[in-house]
């Protein structure tokens, strides 16, 4: 059966089932959701789990199922998680889960946790029997017209109120972001008097974050201010930030730019483009600005840039990771002659 996000935990609530396929491009509540699965499982008696990885090269789809004949020393049942990046796990991976179905016991329980699965792979073989042995569940975004109301019920779950302006607030607050919203809200429920949200309740919670943020120097970076960018990076580093939360706002803002120019090149004029990538109508003369300056040439190689940064940061590249991350600043920043 196909379920809703929301609609979860109140099914786990009566039962659960020998399958769930969870798929999405939304981290936190694909996450949110698996989260709900292991917990059930662990309350039901599987103690052991068993993660089964479809996206690293030495994987074989024999290994799914020899979990299923295979008996477990330690449980009478097990939790067994397979992880399908990709989202399609093709022909040899459609006859292995039609079979695991077959042969597998009732007792154990399979969580299928994959990447965005298009409308083709749902009519497939597989996804249909995915579907009637369980639970299906796709997660959306959540887009700007959405996030108030997915906001509001976040806040409402931490047993709080929040004002309307507070929220509109709040929405801007995070752009489309549900970790930082959740982050957010956390925060929220030590600073709210009498668990009543306020406008002056979000002011506070963002005069008390970090003198510098990624968000910020990101927003320079696109409007080109080589000087105020390098200083906030520079701020970062000295607050004890990480190279990765530097690099991922970064190459976040470069792959959007990249999508919207490649749209731009077609005919698309820039709001429209930009539009298409779900960015907030606050931060549009950022991107405007940004594209003005760069080309989808140059937006490539930003790109190529930004993953010769991660590789230093692995240790797999050369550089070091702050002085990388500086010159992929500058790149951003360029001012075109």
């Amino acid at each position: 059966m196909r379920l809703y996000p929301e609609k979860l935990a109140g099914q786990l609530q009566q039962k659960l089932l020998r399958v769930y396929l969870i798929s999405g491009d939304e981290t936190l509540l694909v996450q949110e959701c698996c989260d709900l699965i292991r917990q059930k499982a662990r309350q039901d008696g599987c103690s052991e789990r068993e993660i089964i990885d479809a996206g690293v090269s030495s994987f074989n789809w024999q290994d799914i199922l020899h979990s299923a004949s295979s008996m477990s020393l330690f449980a009478e049942r097990k939790l067994i998680e397979l992880r399908l990046p990709s989202g399609k796990p093709g022909a040899e991976g459609s006859k292995a889960l039609c079979e695991y179905l077959e042969v597998a016991g009732s007792e154990d329980v399979l969580l299928i946790v994959a990447g965005k699965i298009d409308k083709q792979s749902t009519n497939s073989k597989w996804y249909k029997a995915l579907d009637k042995a369980g639970a299906t569940i796709q997660v959306w975004p959540i887009d700007a017209k959405n996030l108030p109301r997915w906001l509001q019920q976040r806040v409402r779950s931490a047993g709080m109120d929040i004002e309307s302006d507070a929220l509109q607030l709040l929405c801007d607050r995070v752009e489309g972001n549900l970790l930082a919203a959740v982050q957010e809200v956390e925060k929220l429920k030590l600073l709210a008097a009498d668990s009543n949200i306020t406008t002056e309740t979000v002011t506070k919670a963002v005069s008390n974050n970090a003198r510098y943020n990624v968000f910020d120097m990101a927003d320079n970076a696109l409007k080109g201010d080589a000087t105020a960018s390098l200083r906030m990076l520079h701020g970062l580093r000295s607050e004890g930030s990480e190279p990765p939360v530097v690099l991922w706002s970064l190459a976040r803002e470069i792959r959007t730019l990249l999508e919207a120019q490649l749209d731009c090149d077609k005919g698309q004029s820039a709001q429209k483009a930009l539009g298409t990538q779900r960015v907030w109508p606050k931060r549009m003369p950022f991107m405007q600005a940004a594209l003005a300056r760069h080309d989808s040439e140059s937006l490539s190689l930003l790109l190529e840039q930004a993953a010769a940064v991660d590789g230093s940061i692995k240790g797999f590249a050369d550089g070091r990771p702050w002085d990388n991350l500086e010159r992929l600043v500058l790149g951003l920043c360029r001012v075109s002659s």
